[in-house]
């Protein structure tokens, strides 16, 4: 019992982290209708600016840096690419993202080699004990971070007027220009947010128990798609929930892979797109989305 409730709460501070990322994916495509396949190039480009700085200027102002500087890439993605591409179509995008991510992560590829760089985290490597429950420290200041951002994103979509601008440009964005509300304003802190949470998870994700800041931790941010289509494209509070099911699902299964062995090495790795294949299956727009009405 005390190992299934220490996989359980380790799934759910994964999961916390995975809706962070998942939450950008909506954010974006909230606010632009665009399938951002760069979020893991621009992950890995936040936890590799703290992993370099945190040496210079300490860990909380390279922290600060890297969110900074990984919400302003986003943001230029946006206005230099995104804003100009003359066929307003969706998979237009999504193939421009894509070669977008490939650019940035080649370079930042190159920049780190084959080093496992440090992030530099005050928590380093210590284990949190409760209950006969441990987990990394790491992991619970993750769930605490993530549950902070949640609520402070959730006053700030409800009580603020860029989360009016948003959800307007969500749900019609002619109408919503019409009325006064600046698009490319409102696109622009849409990126820039889902840079700035993605370089968050990006840093725990670099935490203990991985070794650091490598190239393939932008795969990590993948792994939040299905967190994403689970939730629903549209719904910031799907996205949290589905990023607790993958969390969940994929702690429990990696947990009991030895006991899982007749579905093959590594089924832990591909339970969150099993699940995602499954949802779609079954309610393409997710769980929260919303099923677009056709009138005819």
């Amino acid at each position: 019992m005390s190992y299934l409730l220490t996989q359980l709460v380790n799934g759910v501070s994964l999961g916390l982290v995975l809706g962070l990322i998942a939450v950008g994916f909506v954010v974006v495509f909230k606010s632009t209708g665009v399938l951002n396949f760069a979020h893991g190039s621009v992950l890995l480009l936040g936890a590799y600016l703290v992993a370099r700085l945190q040496s210079p200027l300490g860990f909380w102002v390279a922290l600060a840096v890297g969110v900074l500087g990984a919400a302003l890439v986003a943001a230029l993605i946006n206005a230099l690419l995104v804003r100009h591409v003359a066929e307003r179509d969706p998979g237009v995008f999504a193939i421009l993202t894509i070669g977008v991510d490939i650019l940035l992560l080649t370079e930042l590829t190159r920049q780190i080699g084959n080093d496992v760089l440090s992030n530099g985290a005050p928590w380093g490597a210590s284990v949190v004990s409760v209950a006969g429950i441990s987990l990394p420290a790491s992991r619970a200041i993750a769930a605490g971070t993530a549950l902070v951002l949640f609520a402070t994103l959730g006053v700030l979509a409800a009580r603020t007027d860029w989360g009016v601008a948003m959800r307007a440009a969500a749900a019609d964005p002619d109408t919503a220009s019409l009325m006064g509300i600046r698009l490319s304003r409102t696109s622009a802190i849409g990126w820039g947010l889902a840079g700035a949470l993605a370089a968050v998870a990006g840093v725990f994700l670099t935490s203990y128990p991985t070794p650091g800041v490598e190239p393939g931790i932008s795969v990590i941010a993948f792994a939040a798609i299905p967190a994403w289509v689970l939730g629903g494209f549209d719904s910031v509070p799907g996205a949290v929930v589905g990023g607790l099911v993958i969390g969940v699902a994929q702690a429990l299964a990696v947990g009991y892979e030895s006991d899982l062995h007749f579905l093959g090495s590594g089924f832990g790795e591909v339970v969150p797109y099993a699940v995602m294949v499954l949802v779609l299956l079954l309610r393409p727009h997710g769980l929260f989305g919303q099923k677009e009405a056709i009138r005819v």
